[in-house]
């Protein structure tokens, strides 16, 4: 069981909860030390003062707010203790929405709601069986380290789960990063929707982090003193330059087929259609195209040497 990261309790209308929190997500990440390179020692980040240029210990360490770039107020551990804060021990559930309602870019970590104690193991149920059967997701309020938070609580295999969510104002707009107004074909939209279908698949599970593989093989060859082997994978490739869409659309599709071991030959659903713009470039192009005064005018020398030779009927 991993270790709590805190508990309280959740507050359903008038039923409540004991519940302990969880991490519903592991990093693997690998990191490493900063270290000396001549000797291989620890080297650590001191909190140095910037004024008397002096290592301050953590007992002397405040929190201070900026408010302007001379001017800074200090804020001590007690007045943030008196701030209103009705969540601090209590996922407070405040309304129930469409699951398909919230906006998946302002859901952050996730988090596991586990019982604290028997008791709470009806009340628990009770409402994983509220979510379930309506099929909604519970927006609620909590409060960790002095600071108040929005969460969606749903259900994932039997358990409650608690995402943390990004208040609405946190979310930036992101009108001005789409970009301009672009003409497509239909065929082209076609195609890339075939694309999408032929990279379908039905479990993702099996996706595995290459790059945290390679790099533990690396480190396991050093600790042993060996060679590191050199990577499969070599080179990272540079995207190539798109100069034809559909081109390229109906290459991507056929080798998502071949991926998946399939051998149909037909792996594109419509002709490519050149467009009537490029027709008529490419009609343009082959315009100048016309050098062969010698045959031409051998042909035509020939052609009057036989005119001249045939004798003409008599009457």
């Amino acid at each position: 069981m991993p270790s709590t990261i805190w508990s309280g309790a959740i507050s359903f209308g008038l039923v409540t909860i004991p519940i302990k929190v969880v991490g519903a997500t592991e990093d693997h990440s690998i990191r490493f030390r900063q270290v000396h390179l001549e000797d291989m020692g620890r080297v650590r980040t001191r909190k140095v003062c910037e004024i008397d240029d002096e290592v301050v210990q953590q007992e002397d360490i405040g929190k201070g707010y900026e408010l302007t770039k001379d001017e800074t107020i200090p804020i001590t551990d007690a007045e943030l203790d008196q701030m209103p804060l009705p969540t601090a021990k209590a996922i407070e559930i405040v309304a129930f929405v469409d699951a398909d309602t919230i906006d998946p870019v302002r859901i952050g970590d996730s988090y596991y709601l586990a019982i604290d104690g028997q008791v709470a193991a009806k009340p628990y149920t009770l409402l994983r069986k509220a979510l379930e059967r309506s099929d909604k997701v519970a927006i609620a309020k909590f409060a960790w380290h002095n600071r108040e938070r929005l969460g969606l609580l749903r259900v994932r295999d039997n358990a409650i789960v608690l995402h943390a969510m990004r208040w609405p104002d946190e979310i930036r707009d992101p009108a001005e990063l789409a970009p301009k107004k672009t003409e497509l074909d239909e065929d082209e939209i076609e195609q890339a929707v075939q694309l999408a279908e032929s990279m379908t698949i039905d479990d993702i599970s099996g996706f595995r982090d290459a790059y945290r593989d390679a790099l533990e093989e690396l480190i396991e060859a050093k600790s042993e003193g060996k060679e590191p082997a050199p990577s499969a994978e070599g080179e990272a490739q540079q995207p190539a330059q798109v100069v034809d869409l559909m081109a390229a659309l109906n290459a991507s599709v056929q080798r998502a087929k071949e991926s998946r071991g399939e051998t149909d030959d037909h792996a594109t659903v419509h002709e490519m259609k050149p467009r009537k713009k490029a027709a008529a470039k490419k009609t343009a192009k082959k315009a100048p195209a016309k050098k062969a005064p010698a045959k031409k005018a051998a042909a035509k020398k020939t052609t009057a040497k036989k005119t001249s030779s045939r004798k003409p009927r008599s009457a």
